[in-house]
């Protein structure tokens, strides 16, 4: 499904701004939209400039690095791809797959300045750049004179909240959305089944739901750990379970 985006674009030209800045009155400050409705709608894989990407889960820890790049004036009070208002002296950024409101520690890797950013916007659509920072983002970390820069990138929270130190690792918070990959008479058989679906792409888990069919008990093994229905029927789409189809908990 092909999804429209409003903030960051594969552009570049806020990249090398130098002009003078914009009044931070412009944008009004709303509140942080985390509904069910956008996570379903910004988890579901898109196409841009004829490449997918597949919006994933993350857990509280998981560590990327790449090159960091940031947007301003260009985008500024226009709409983020949740639906939200871009401000460029927010503490924002846009990232291609990670879902929305998930809260990340960047270090520039030059200099070891670090800030915390809240994802809100999909992008940067531009060569190998992994996440877009705000104009302010990029500031405190000494990113905007180079335009782009090596980051590192940690998972430290979701839904704009960042998660205790000493926190357990976990996974952003998961729909109710699940995937039936087998059916057993045998219990063993199911717990055998499930055991060998454990961390499935370091993601999914299997799960046993004991029930009843033809008057006789029937186990069944269903898949958790998916964001979105969307991400559900993607992963049956390209996954390795035959027959397998989207329950509701």
């Amino acid at each position: 499904m092909i999804l429209t985006f409003y903030g960051c674009s594969s552009k570049n030209d806020s990249y090398a701004y130098r002009g003078p800045k914009p009044t931070p009155t412009m944008v009004p400050n709303g509140p942080i939209n985390d509904s069910p409705a956008m996570h379903r709608a910004t988890m579901r894989p898109y196409s841009i400039d004829g490449k997918m990407y597949t919006p994933t889960m993350v857990s509280v820890g998981d560590y990327f690095s790449g090159v960091s790049s940031w947007y301003g004036k260009d985008f500024h009070g226009k709409k983020t791809s949740n639906g939200e208002v871009y401000n460029m002296y927010e503490m924002t950024a846009a990232h291609k797959t990670l879902p929305m409101n998930t809260m990340l520690k960047v270090t520039n890797l030059k200099n070891n300045k670090s800030i915390v950013v809240r994802v809100n916007d999909r992008g940067p659509f531009v060569g190998t750049r992994i996440i877009d920072l705000s104009y302010t983002a990029a500031t405190r970390i000494e990113l905007v004179a180079n335009g782009t820069g090596p980051v590192g990138i940690e998972v430290i929270g979701f839904a704009g909240v960042v998660a205790p130190a000493g926190s357990p690792k976990q996974s952003v918070v998961e729909t109710d959305y699940l995937i039936q990959i087998g059916a057993f008479r045998s219990k063993e058989g199911a717990t055998r089944f499930a055991q060998s679906n454990m961390n499935v792409n370091n993601r999914y888990n299997a799960i046993i739901k004991e029930g009843t069919f033809d008057n006789e008990p029937i186990y069944r093994v269903w898949l958790k750990g998916f964001g979105s229905e969307a991400e559900a029927s993607d992963f049956i789409a390209k996954g390795p379970h035959k027959g397998s189809f989207i329950v509701r908990e």
